[in-house]
């Protein structure tokens, strides 16, 4: 049975991981990077080890290295997280070889799904309805011409090896098809080594709706039902929810059973998410499959009572699901927030920083998995996550009341976040309807993108001039007469921002 848990990430998740690794009284190892020495995920862990320099390739995708420090440190499993490795096929084989539990499904599973065309063909061959398109890659630019005038517009393109929004371009008319073949191919070459990409039908008014499942070695293969996940920026997505208000009783259950067929068409093993696009007909399908734990699992968790992660170990374990199908409900409603290092004004770009002040929000309802403090270096080098909030209620609606309660209280200084543009998110009239599709954004960009006169801008003021106070009085004051008159202007700003406004 695994007593000790590499985990082969950083940040949020890595910390997440270790939190149900202490709850089962198992150790942890934490690996990092120079960039990541001084992460919380590395105070965290039991044990911690630097595996190379910041860039990603030279350490948290270095499979050599980090078999080492599990084979230094003894521990006999590792945990992949999301994102870096947790979808190469090649890990979970050179864990094997050294003798280590992969927490995670086999090496077949990540190679077979991982390959979005392998997957298109794995499961039409398993009589799952994919979107109309290729089964191929396309290499040529007559190919990609071709396959148009087949199916027609609009199409999209995508990288064969992608995920995350990379390689993907969206193809309305023949005189961007060229252009956006190449683009589309050269962003996946730097992001996943790999050029090859497939072309399917785009589907108007989409909504990306995506079933959590858990499956053993034994045969078990559960799900425990649907997330929304149609907010998103640069096919990347930014608020998910559960359950999904687009759906009906019969087709969560119609659908459920479709993701449950597909995993064991190809013998899954472990936690994975089964990916659909669902139209305004309720006409649904197969996207694609994460062979991996999911940035937005903690909804499944709070409205299933289940902890993923346990599950995945005990999986690894060898033990057969306790979990069963009849079971299993839906308890209220959640919805998850992505907290980003970001400036939504300028294209989403990147704002790698120190983190001068942080309060996190709290209260019932509310769960904040994050990583970073007061005082910390965002690093340039990874993605600008930075944490994630969840709300749960017993309605939608008060979910969403918490949810907009929590972002009013999440105050970040040293670096710019997307948490005034979440919260903008949360008053637009579709989104509080649920009447929304992946082009919300899009659609929503003139409020989105346009601050209140007054509210945003005063407010950023005020936050600026409250901490400039604090700093001067920092200044004056030795920290051992520190007293809570430093924070009165935070307070203040707290409960009386209307005084504070310039």
């Amino acid at each position: 049975m695994i007593k000790k848990v590499l985990v082969a990430n950083r940040g949020e998740i890595a910390i997440r991981v270790m939190r149900s690794c202490r709850e089962l009284g198992l150790i942890t190892v934490a690996v990092f990077s120079e960039a990541d020495r001084k992460s919380l995920h590395v105070r965290y862990a039991d044990e911690a080890y630097c595996i190379g320099p910041p860039p990603s390739r030279e350490s948290y995708l270095n499979i050599d290295s980090i078999i080492e420090v599990a084979k230094k440190s003894g521990a006999d499993a590792i945990h992949p997280g999301y994102g870096f490795l947790s979808e190469n096929p090649k890990f979970p084989e050179r864990c094997v070889e050294a003798g280590i539990i992969f927490i995670g499904p086999s090496a077949y599973s990540i190679a077979t799904m991982g390959d979005k065309v392998t997957a298109r063909q794995t499961m039409t061959k398993a009589g799952v309805l994919v979107v109309p398109g290729t089964t191929y890659s396309i290499t040529e630019e007559k190919q990609a011409v071709e396959v148009v005038n087949e199916i027609g517009l609009p199409v999209m393109i995508k990288a064969s090896a992608g995920g995350g929004g990379k390689g993907m371009r969206l193809v309305r008319n023949n005189n961007d098809l060229i252009h956006y073949f190449r683009t589309a191919k050269s962003e996946a070459l730097n992001a996943f080594g790999d050029d090859s990409v497939y072309i399917e039908k785009y589907i108007e008014s989409p909504h990306h709706i995506e079933f959590q499942i858990l499956a053993d070695r034994h045969g078990n293969v559960i799900h425990l039902f649907e997330r929304e996940c149609s907010i998103q920026r640069r096919h990347q997505k930014v608020i998910e929810e559960t359950p999904s208000p687009l759906m009906t009783p019969l087709l969560r259950e119609e659908m459920g059973r479709v993701a449950c067929a597909a995993a064991k068409a190809v013998n899954y093993e472990g936690a994975g998410t089964i990916e659909f696009i669902v139209n305004d007909n309720l006409e649904y399908y197969f996207l694609e499959m994460n062979t991996r734990l999911q940035v937005e699992h903690p909804i499944t968790e709070r409205v299933v009572g289940v902890d993923l992660v346990k599950e995945q170990i005990k999986i690894a374990n060898g033990l057969p699901l306790t979990l069963k199908q009849e079971n299993l409900r839906q308890d209220g409603h959640a919805i998850q927030c992505r907290i980003y290092a970001e400036d939504p004004d300028h294209d989403f770009m990147p704002q790698p920083g120190i983190i001068r002040q942080i309060t996190v929000p709290l209260g019932l309802g509310v769960r904040y998995d994050g990583y970073v403090y007061e005082g910390y270096e965002i690093p340039m080098y990874y993605d600008p996550l930075i944490s994630k909030l969840i709300s749960w209620g017993k309605t939608r609606r008060e979910s969403l009341d918490r949810m907009r309660r929590a972002l009013y209280e999440y105050k970040i200084t040293g670096v710019k976040t997307n948490i005034k543009f979440l919260e903008r998110i949360m008053d637009v009239p579709a989104f509080l309807e649920g009447k929304y599709n992946t082009n919300f954004i899009e659609n929503n960009k003139e409020v989105l993108f346009t601050p209140k006169k007054c509210g945003t801008e005063c407010e950023d003021m005020a936050m600026i001039a409250c901490f400039i106070d604090y700093l001067e009085k920092i200044e004056k004051v030795q920290p051992q007469k520190f007293t809570e008159d430093l924070a009165s202007n935070w307070k203040d700003f707290g409960r009386k921002r209307s005084v504070l406004r310039l």
